[in-house]
């Protein structure tokens, strides 16, 4: 097992740095959108969708993406329109930051189809455009912002297994910890102010600004909030990954469960931020 998740791991990182490099904007806008269609295509099935609701919600998925992208200018590699990102990432920041925390700790379920497809739009189109905007601002801006979700990924494992103790939300996610939350947080901040300090290259980070800490651990809550977020889902569903597409890893949902929390609001501060 372990054998078969480096190897996917390898070849997913290289074709990740390929495309996120080589691809010209409308080619990287099209990855997005395949990317949000198999993502889409597993939100059905944590939704408990029959196969063709399923097939049809995935590909509006993917279509919904190409269309927006190509009306903001995504696909030009020019943002030329904000507002509907604007409206987009901030439906889905208040969903993050207000719902979901009430969602958790009242473990509600998708319920009904009707639901289910407007929460799967919520939770999928976002993190879509935010790939495809993000890139814009260069390949080395938006592979930073994916970094700080893996160290905190990789340090909250670490950590976890090192020093955990005590159970973060044993009925949604019994593996994860406080140690190995606090762990995701230390190894955000040394990253994040390594950047900074390095000349914030690659993101707008100065190491003396007062807030730099308290975002970045913001950031890092956020990642785990949308982590058990689909771990409250697919143990809902009695599933114990999204999806078997990636073999050793689960499915496209199991591998981007972070990024869907986090990349729209990185997104939305790029907005306000980024002439």
């Amino acid at each position: 097992m372990l054998k078969t998740r480096v190897i996917t791991a390898i070849v997913l990182l290289a074709g990740l740095l390929s495309a996120l490099f080589l691809l010209p904007a409308g080619g990287w806008l099209l990855l997005c959108a395949a990317v949000a269609a198999g993502a889409g295509w597993e939100w059905g099935a944590l939704a408990g969708l029959g196969r063709g609701l399923r097939a049809g919600f995935a590909l509006a998925l993917g279509a919904a993406c190409l269309a927006v992208g190509h009306a903001v200018g995504l696909a030009d590699g020019v943002l030329a329109a904000k507002p509907p990102l604007y409206l987009l990432y901030g439906l889905s920041a208040a969903f993050w930051l207000l719902a979901v925390p009430a969602w958790l700790s009242r473990k509600w379920r998708l319920g009904h189809p009707a639901l289910a497809l407007v929460v799967g739009v919520v939770v999928l189109l976002p993190p879509a455009l935010a790939l495809a905007h993000l890139r814009l601002l260069g390949p080395w801006t938006l592979l930073a912002v994916m970094a700080v979700v893996w160290v905190a990924d990789i340090c909250a494992y670490f950590a976890g297994r090192a020093f955990g103790r005590r159970k973060l939300a044993p009925a949604i996610s019994p593996g994860k910890t406080w140690e190995g939350a606090i762990g995701a947080g230390l190894g955000v901040l040394v990253f994040g102010y390594a950047l900074a300090l390095a000349g914030g290259t690659a993101l707008p980070l100065r190491a003396d600004g007062a807030g730099l800490a308290p975002l970045l651990l913001a950031y890092t809550a956020v990642s785990i909030i949308g982590d058990l977020f689909e771990s409250l889902l697919k143990r809902q569903a009695g599933m114990k990954d999204s999806g078997s597409i990636l073999p050793g890893h689960g499915g496209i949902l199991d591998r981007i469960d972070s990024l869907t929390s986090t990349l729209p609001l990185a997104a939305l501060a790029a907005l306000a931020l980024v002439p």
